[in-house]
């Protein structure tokens, strides 16, 4: 069987669109017919060399996506054939198969992760695998295999945001707009939204939508003063919980520097260029400020998933207005030019006809 993908050949280079050979799968491994894939910083950096050596070239890329089982492998139990998915780059049960390789028409082999989801068919590893109903459309279920579980995920279940508290959020791509957008909404445990949300872009176009999402205050940063906007708005407090989704030095140090004294939380998700470090005031600690990194929202993908697709299908929250680029593989690499002016929101890639 043959698959089309999208494979990185040499750093800072366009993608190459070749037609692969699927090898047989492994113990622990499931063909996927892939519907819809999500892009996001994480390839950017790939793409552009920002995660150091890559050791790896030629390989595909993509870690957020939808599908349907075609054929599963030796002693894969989590899925079936003619079930439908989320490809999720974050763990959960299942057989753990870290690579496989696809065979080019010279012979040659093509290296691919435990999941890839710029292909028309990807071999994916079984715990990267939740099943959806059918009932839940695959476009919108692609933003559940990293935009919604690491920016829904902060919310949810890093910061533990309660009734009342305040929140900043810097970078209103994916990630930033999950977090804006289930901050304001009901959320997991039925309590109150935020009473502040603060969104934090240098582009309107981005800014409007995350007021449409749930944000009270837009700002854009290259019109204004970001932190001292937040103190004013804040009376001078801060607020309880900064996201960092841009993956900008100067956002990070900003993000922190505006949490409250006493117990506020700066959460870091944006990813830094491989090298780059960012600088703060230690006093600011001893003021009681706090700063951590996430992994995918701290995500449990076989529990928090079916949260959220129970929170779609009642009509709770609604992702469509997350997806603000639809292209077809052909046109990956205008989706990565796109992604790197930062005009996009959540981009996705469509690989076959599915609703």
């Amino acid at each position: 069987m043959k698959t089309t993908a999208a494979v990185l050949t040499e750093i800072n280079k366009p993608l190459q669109i070749e037609e692969l050979s699927i090898p047989p799968l492994k113990k622990g491994q499931v063909l996927i017919k892939v519907a819809y894939s999500g892009i996001c910083h994480s390839q950017l950096n790939e793409i552009r060399g920002m995660k150091g050596e890559d050791r790896f070239l030629p390989h595909t890329l993509g870690h957020e996506g939808s599908g349907i089982v075609l054929e599963t492998g030796p002693d894969v139990t989590k899925v079936k054939p003619e079930d439908h998915v989320v490809l999720t780059w974050i763990k959960g049960n299942g057989h753990d198969v870290p690579s496989t390789q696809y065979i080019r028409k010279n012979g040659s082999f093509v290296n691919s992760g435990a999941i890839s989801t710029f292909l028309s068919h990807a071999i994916i590893s079984e715990n990267r695998l939740v099943s959806i109903t059918k009932q839940m459309p695959l476009k919108e279920s692609a933003l559940l295999g990293c935009a919604i579980p690491t920016g829904a995920g902060i919310v949810n279940n890093t910061a533990k945001i309660k009734p009342g508290q305040t929140v900043a959020v810097f970078g209103c791509g994916g990630i930033g707009l999950s977090a804006i957008l289930m901050a304001g909404s009901i959320n997991m445990t039925n309590k109150t939204n935020c009473t502040t949300i603060i969104a934090i872009d240098i582009m309107d176009t981005k800014l409007n939508l995350a007021q449409t999402l749930g944000a009270t205050h837009i700002i854009n940063a290259h019109k204004t003063d970001s932190l001292k906007s937040i103190l004013d708005i804040t009376n001078g407090q801060g607020v309880d919980f900064a996201i960092e989704a841009a993956g900008l030095c100067e956002t990070m140090e900003t993000a922190f520097c505006c949490v409250k004294d006493n117990g506020g939380l700066c959460i870091l998700a944006g990813n830094l260029p491989h090298g780059k470090t960012i600088q703060i005031d230690p006093f600011n600690l001893i003021k009681g400020k706090r700063i951590v990194g996430t992994w995918g929202g701290e995500t449990s993908p076989d529990y928090d998933i079916p949260l959220y697709e129970k929170s779609i299908l009642s009509g709770k929250i609604d992702l469509k207005p997350l997806i603000t680029q639809n292209y077809l593989l052909p046109q990956i690499n205008d989706a990565v030019r796109e992604m790197e002016t930062g005009a996009a929101g959540r981009s996705l890639i469509k690989l076959h006809d599915a609703s």
